[in-house]
């Protein structure tokens, strides 16, 4: 079965299955689980996304809400108060494709005007009944999760596989067309810890969706589980999680530390992908 079609963000075109991109977290909030919040520091935010950019990021993606189990809602107002400023700055100075990393339309329809060029929501289309619309009307891809929270158990990559075609039903439905949809299994997203090693053991199940797929293990707590170790001092586990779900299908890589994952990415795609001696030169 041939791969996804090559997907153009922004000025940018993504080839799936040439190499694995990787998409840098900046945390607009004061309550990341990862403990890189940055609060409403647009300054620290936008130089964390200059020095992403600086460092081979293929796409930046902003968020204003926490999404950390247990997190309150963040009103749009505020969310946008956070994100809008960032956006804007870093859309002015970079070319590397920005993500607005929310659930709500309000914010989504704000960022995108502000510069933003793909939607990634955590609710997979299926919170805010008006964010596929938003997504139709602006012509940007989007990156649809699956999010167990809340929902029975059944089978992992059963459960997945349900969950991301209902958001691909609400996502055509709105007139998103498929091609330009991203899935996302939602690792941390509801699973216990034993659900979320067995999602990267069979990730490449998922390829019968026929769409790119990006995972985000990032500093996650079911790394800290498996090593015992604290949110700081995750970044190996990380890189373990990485390789692996690069060796299982996925395309794009979602992290905090992008410098040490772009290596993790060559060194795994050099095996998985194939590579040559003059590629190094």
């Amino acid at each position: 079965m041939n791969g996804p079609a090559p997907l153009t963000i922004g000025r940018r075109e993504f080839v799936w299955g040439a190499r694995t991109f990787v998409m840098g977290i900046i945390n607009v909030t004061p309550d990341s689980f990862s403990g890189d919040g940055l609060g409403t520091d647009i300054e620290a935010a936008v130089g964390q996304g200059l020095r992403f950019d600086a460092e081979g990021a293929d796409i930046l993606d902003v968020g204003g809400e926490s999404t950390r189990p247990g997190a309150g809602d963040t009103g749009a107002a505020e969310e946008m108060r956070r994100v809008l400023p960032v956006i804007e700055r870093l859309s002015r100075q970079i070319d590397t494709p920005i993500s607005i990393d929310t659930s709500k339309a309000e914010v989504a329809t704000a960022a995108l005007k502000a510069g933003a060029v793909l939607l990634n929501d955590v609710w997979g289309l299926r919170h805010d009944p008006d964010i596929a619309n938003v997504v139709a009307r602006s012509g940007v891809p989007a990156v649809v999760m699956h999010n167990q929270r809340g929902r029975p158990f059944r089978d992992v990559i059963g459960d997945i596989g349900e969950g991301l075609e209902a958001s691909i039903a609400v996502a055509t439905a709105a007139g998103v067309p498929r091609e330009k949809l991203i899935v996302d299994p939602g690792f941390g997203f509801g699973w216990k810890e034993e659900h979320n090693l067995e999602m990267l053991r069979r990730l490449g199940e998922l390829k019968s969706l026929g769409l790119p797929i990006l995972v985000g293990t990032s500093r996650k707590s079911t790394i800290g589980a498996v090593l015992g170790l604290p949110v700081e001092e995750r970044l190996l586990g990380t890189a373990a999680s990485v390789a692996l779900a690069i060796a299982n299908g996925a395309d794009i890589v979602r992290v905090h530390d992008v410098k040490e994952m772009l290596q993790v990415c060559r060194v795994a795609d050099a095996v998985v992908r194939g590579w040559r001696p003059e590629e190094a030169m």
